[in-house]
């Protein structure tokens, strides 16, 4: 068994809460990439203009160039018949990334995608779980709880705004593990989530 794909394309989905290393993964296989001198382009969310404009960066301060989209198509109009093909914050696409993302494996493309896999009231954040679904490598990464130090893999939103899509950084967000973890938005009561038996599912 190979243990990547030969004469095939295919995804790789790479996820976790904020501040998990996610983008940094990202720009890590995509050097390697590079270095194997493979044709790599990258793209990027207009609405992600927290470091830079037009480079996807960690928060490690790692970062590449990338070409910055508004949609989804736009990805495969650019990306068509490129080896590899890197989208990160791939969450701000919605749903029409995924077919996108499987027809450029499909014809042939290593397809890298980085993400949320939850949105701060840990639901899953799609388009996501579905390419987790679809793709023939996951990494979830994890964070380190911002109040208790145990691996997190939650993102806490600190600031009282309600709309599901808030790019922000360690102003607005922070990791936090299952215990410490809240959905409600701050001044907000705290549901309680525990299940009892009788409740309806």
């Amino acid at each position: 068994m190979h243990l990547t794909p030969q004469g095939t394309g295919w995804i790789e989905v790479i996820t976790g809460c904020m501040f998990s290393g996610k983008t940094e993964e990202l720009i890590r296989r995509l050097v390697r990439a590079r270095y194997a001198k493979q044709e790599v382009r990258i793209f990027k969310p207009r609405i992600d203009t927290r470091y830079s404009e037009d480079e996807i960066v960690s928060h490690s301060r790692m970062s590449l160039r990338a070409h910055v989209v508004e949609k989804a198509e736009d990805v495969w109009r650019l990306g068509h018949g490129i080896q590899v093909v890197a989208v990160d914050e791939v969450q701000f696409f919605g749903a029409a990334i995924v077919p996108v993302v499987e027809s450029l494996a499909n014809s042939g493309s290593r397809v890298l995608v980085a993400g949320l896999d939850q949105d701060y009231r840990g639901e899953p954040f799609e388009p996501i779980p579905t390419l987790m679904a679809v793709a023939e490598f996951v990494t979830k990464n994890h964070a380190i709880c911002m109040q208790c130090g145990n691996p997190a893999d939650r993102s806490q939103r600190l600031v009282n705004r309600a709309e599901r899509v808030l790019v922000g950084e360690t102003e607005s967000y922070e990791a936090r593990c299952r215990r410490c973890f809240s959905p409600d938005l701050p001044g907000q009561i705290q549901q309680n989530l525990m299940y009892r038996p009788g409740d309806s599912v």
